[in-house]
């Protein structure tokens, strides 16, 4: 940030805004954030860059004004009785030569005063083509109405990975670009106060190196999570974890190659997301979490009940927050967990319609590297604009596994506990099993291996056996709702498991 040897390629998203604005000849800017350290280095940055390619090159200054210190320029003393907002624009309106004047916290005197307020009209007239640009940084939007249309109002945007990597080499000490380019990415959506949280917990560890990267991530996850509506998922699953569902699996497979590919891929062809509906404990959340661990991308849930609880602020404006917060975290994979009970037009005059509304040009348009992976259980809930192409790349049907993708979930369920299934013949359980979906039959290896170590004994099958009597699958009590779930998805969706020729 703020470096003279920075080429331009290098230049930060925030740094262009600003500078094609100055370039465009907008005398007032006001620049809605908290971070106003960021934003004096911001305006460095672009006085190197707004005249580097005059005939005679040259650097814009920078004046600073706060209420407490008054107007300084950088390194320099405060002009004398310049801390009253009003002497400012008058040091402003005088000054001969062109120049950027950041003014922190000024919202309070344009709020309370009419005679700032028509002073800074005046300031924008006077400035206006003289290479003199005035910025107003703020946490709070406060813009009189006198004003509004001679202000450019800007909403900051957290740092990208050009700020993120140059603030990596200026505070984390010695460490390779490999490193820096690897890092940075994990501490997208974080400003650069929360940056720094992050970065400092990774050096309690050590120098910079990949191993700080759970730390980073870590740190991470506890800024993110405390907005109570988005969560980050740290705990990954691969793909090979999954019992069935191939057809997913290969989709998934072929897509992880275009993530991988980068900007070199078009913008067309980059996968947006997938819709995975049907009947529930058959994998869909394990399938997310394998789909990010696949493209290689942090994961992230929206809580839609949360937002709908009322304790974030109005439901509506709680979604379009989470869906903008997620666009400064890309590239990602977002999971909407039951997007049924929250994404709906049923009631398409009300809070809920309008939530549907902002959802589907949302994901027409929304930033690209942002994976959506959807889930939904009430598959009847969800209307047709919702699952018609363009909005998913795909949409999946995940249906109950079949008996050799049982076989399949049995192996994996029990070595992940350390169970050997060599010795087990899996296959006698098929008989007693017809219509479980995964959940049970991970329910029915935990029953048996806890009745095992109960009894000081090795698992056996008759224990497996004995376990799967027992339990009444949801296919058993719901199969009315199941039947009607799989004729809605016949011609609506493509089958997560392809399924044999007659099978159901």
């Amino acid at each position: 940030m703020g470096k003279a040897t920075k080429s331009p390629s290098a230049e930060s998203r925030a740094a262009k805004v600003l500078r094609e604005a100055f370039e465009s000849g907008r005398p007032l800017i006001y620049v809605h954030t908290s971070e106003e350290q960021r934003v004096g280095n911001i305006l460095r940055e672009v006085g190197q860059r707004l005249l580097a390619s005059a005939p005679v090159p040259k650097v814009v200054p920078v004046w600073t004004w706060s209420l407490t210190e008054g107007m300084r320029s950088a390194g320099g003393p405060a002009v004398p009785g310049s801390q009253d907002p009003r002497a400012a624009l008058d040091f402003i309106a005088a000054h001969a030569d062109g120049a950027i004047f950041h003014l922190k916290d000024f919202h309070e005197a344009l709020r309370e005063f009419p005679d700032i307020r028509r002073r800074l009209r005046d300031i924008y007239e006077s400035c206006r083509d003289r290479g003199k640009f005035v910025v107003i940084s703020s946490p709070v939007r406060t813009i009189p109405e006198e004003v509004d249309r001679s202000l450019l109002f800007l909403e900051l945007r957290p740092p990208d990975l050009i700020e993120l990597s140059d603030f990596l080499r200026e505070e984390g000490g010695p460490a390779s670009e490999a490193v820096i380019q690897q890092l940075a990415p994990a501490l997208q959506g974080l400003t650069l106060d929360e940056a720094r949280y992050a970065l400092r917990r990774a050096l309690m560890l050590g120098p910079l190196s990949a191993d700080s990267l759970p730390a980073m991530l870590e740190e991470k996850r506890l800024l993110v999570n405390r907005s109570g509506v988005i969560e980050y998922i740290s705990d990954g699953t691969q793909i090979g974890e999954i019992g069935g569902l191939d057809g997913l699996k290969n989709w998934v497979l072929e897509r992880r190659k275009l993530f991988l590919m980068g900007d070199s891929v078009a913008a067309e062809i980059v996968p947006k997301g997938l819709l995975m509906m049907g009947i529930p404990g058959c994998g869909k959340s394990l399938a997310v979490k394998a789909i990010a661990s696949c493209f290689q991308l942090p994961l992230y849930r929206v809580d839609m009940i949360e937002i709908f609880s009322g304790r974030h602020g109005k439901p509506e404006g709680a979604f379009v927050a989470a869906c903008k917060m997620m666009e400064d975290l890309v590239p990602a994979v977002l999971w909407f967990d039951e997007i049924e009970m929250g994404v709906t037009s049923a009631a398409s005059d009300g809070e809920q319609g309008r939530i549907f509304a902002f959802f589907l040009t949302w994901m027409q348009e929304k930033a690209r590297g942002l994976f959506v992976a959807a889930t939904a259980n009430r598959i009847d809930l969800l209307p047709a604009e919702m699952i018609r192409k363009g909005r998913f790349d795909e949409v999946f049907f995940v249906d109950l596994p079949l008996e050799a993708e049982r076989v399949e979930i049995f192996k994996i369920h029990l070595e992940r506990r350390g169970v050997a299934t060599a010795q087990l013949e899996l296959g006698q359980l098929m008989e007693f099993t017809k219509g479980w979906s995964g959940a049970e039959i991970e329910q029915c290896v935990v029953a048996a291996i806890t009745k095992a170590r109960l009894a000081e004994t090795t698992i056996t099958t008759q224990d497996l056996v004995l376990t799967a009597v027992k339990i009444v699958p949801l296919s058993r009590t719901m199969e009315t709702q199941i039947n009607k779930i799989r004729d809605w998805a016949f011609e609506r969706a493509v089958r997560a498991s392809p399924r044999p020729v007659g099978a159901r």
